[in-house]
């Protein structure tokens, strides 16, 4: 699931991107208001986004809610298994739901919140999903295409930039987060997918080298 060309750079961005997962949670931890990272992004106010945009950042929300996502994961699931790819159907389900699992962990350690004492906010993890999701179907196709180094990284960045571009935007516009919410989520699915990536390729060719979990 780790395509070899690319298998350096995803440790080091997975490195990387945990950094600033654990400064902001430092910075915001306990806060329930925007910081000054967050006030050099434009604030939406309640009447700010309007239909047909809000209809569309709603649709982009849907998609990391529980049944958005489980509709999600049951097509990739299903679409995998299809094109018999067994692997790639265990590595979607684990490198999305431990993303979400991170993001839900931190989020009672930082403590930050919004909107209430309940509303427990950074990092995002409706952005650590689709970020995580979009990773899963690059890095499946970096392997499926057979892409090098170069033209692979530039398509799993790529589809993480998008995907987290959209749901941040979304998130925000609803006020559902601070802008650094959302950098904390993207940032902990770019840490945690390239390890889970790792671990499904480690386990898989151990329990066995032929038959369903044979590489692919």
């Amino acid at each position: 699931m780790l395509p070899l060309p690319l298998r350096g750079w995803l440790g080091l961005i997975a490195v990387l991107a945990a950094v600033p997962v654990v400064v902001l949670g430092v910075m915001y931890a306990g806060h329930s208001e925007s910081g000054t990272v967050d006030r050099w992004f434009i604030q939406p106010t309640d009447d700010s986004v309007r239909q047909p945009w809000r209809g569309v950042a709603l649709a982009t929300d849907f998609l990391a809610e529980p049944a958005g996502a489980a509709l999600l994961i049951v097509a990739a699931v299903a679409g995998c298994l299809l094109l018999r790819r067994p692997r790639t159907a265990v590595f979607a389900v684990l490198a999305t739901g431990l993303a979400v699992v991170a993001a839900t962990l931190l989020k009672s350690l930082v403590g930050r919140t919004i909107h209430g004492p309940d509303n427990l906010s950074y990092p995002s993890g409706h952005a650590a999903f689709l970020t995580a999701f979009a990773l899963v179907a690059a890095l499946f196709a970096t392997g499926r295409l057979g892409l090098g180094r170069t033209a692979g990284m530039l398509l799993v960045l790529a589809a993480a930039v998008v995907a987290g571009a959209a749901m941040g935007w979304a998130q925000v516009a609803l006020g559902a987060h601070y802008p650094t919410d959302i950098l904390g989520g993207w940032c902990t699915a770019l840490a945690v997918v390239p390890v889970t990536a790792l671990l499904v390729d480690q386990v898989a060719d151990r329990v066995a080298v032929s038959g369903p979990w044979k590489r692919r």
